[in-house]
């Protein structure tokens, strides 16, 4: 059986001292190298709980945020494409002024031809008015469409009180386009929309037309409330974008200040322990040799 060292009482003194001052200078170099002072709840409970606690926000906050911009680009797209739809239903009331004008029928034939394109390129820019799969249009102006999309923007976390938490925004509906509908197919004399047609001689011909030019006049006038609408939620949802961001950044900045470590203090006190490291070296060399000094007196 192996006999055991005895050490005397300064010894063990340095020795003890060397050892929590490797023990800091580990604690210190972990600190340098995450750049946290609290890595887990053994270094400080209460600061690495509530960091966790303010960081888990912010990133509930950022997912938030993220279906926000999404919810901007959908509004966005609904908004190009009523400008777009815009430009075509001007120019749809420019033939149909420049059939009133015209004498023969065969013109009004041609640009009543030319109205009812127009008309189809108002479907199908609709359709195209889509992002990331929800389309605020499509469903509205679409001649054989039923209902309309909706977006749903939540503002936060919270599920109590959905109504003051979130941003509704309906699609346009059937019938804020119906007159357009109802006139589509004006040119052509389509039974069941108005029997006249652009081409017909007398009044009944620039009574159609006239007819085509109050129906664009009205969807001109839903096409610009929708886009001021769509825009008034858009400007309200970048609002809301900006404010999450700045209370993502708020939690952030206080989860570090709880547990973000000074570099330049953690350096100093690395360069103060690594100097009492090498002094009680010092100290222990001096206690061996002490001892040496006694037992030569044998």
């Amino acid at each position: 059986m192996a006999q055991e060292i005895t050490l005397s009482t300064a010894t063990r003194s340095n020795l003890l001292s060397l050892q929590n001052t490797t023990n800091l200078i580990g604690k210190t170099q972990e600190r340098l190298a995450t750049g946290l002072k609290v890595n887990s709840a053994i270094d400080d409970a209460l600061a690495f709980f509530r960091a966790r606690n303010l960081n888990s926000r912010a990133s509930d906050l950022q997912s938030i945020k993220d279906q926000i911009n999404g919810g901007i680009s959908v509004i966005t797209a609904a908004t190009q494409g009523l400008e777009s739809i815009e430009s075509v239903l001007k120019q749809m009331k420019a033939l149909a002024q420049s059939a009133v004008s015209a004498p023969e029928s065969s013109t009004r034939a041609k640009l009543a031809s030319q109205f009812n394109e127009l008309r189809s390129q108002v479907d199908n820019l609709a359709e195209d008015s889509s992002f990331n799969g929800v389309n605020l249009l499509k469903n509205g102006i679409g001649a054989f469409q039923a209902g309309a999309d909706s977006l749903t923007v939540k503002f936060n976390e919270r599920t109590e009180n959905a109504a003051i938490n979130q941003l509704v925004v309906s699609g346009l509906k059937v019938s804020d386009f119906s007159t357009i509908m109802a006139r589509s197919a004006v040119a052509t004399g389509t039974p069941g929309t108005n029997p006249a047609i652009w081409g017909q001689t007398g009044a009944q011909g620039v009574k159609a037309i006239t007819s085509s030019i109050r129906a664009i006049d009205s969807a001109l006038v839903t096409v610009r409330q929708s886009a001021q609408e769509f825009g008034t939620n858009a400007a309200m949802l970048s609002i809301r974008a900006e404010f999450a961001t700045n209370i993502i950044n708020t939690l952030k900045g206080g989860a570090a200040d709880l547990i973000n470590a000074d570099m330049n203090e953690e350096s100093a006190n690395l360069l103060s322990l690594q100097t009492r490291q090498q002094l009680g070296t010092i100290s222990l060399s001096i206690a061996q040799r002490s001892e040496q000094s006694i037992l030569r007196l044998f």
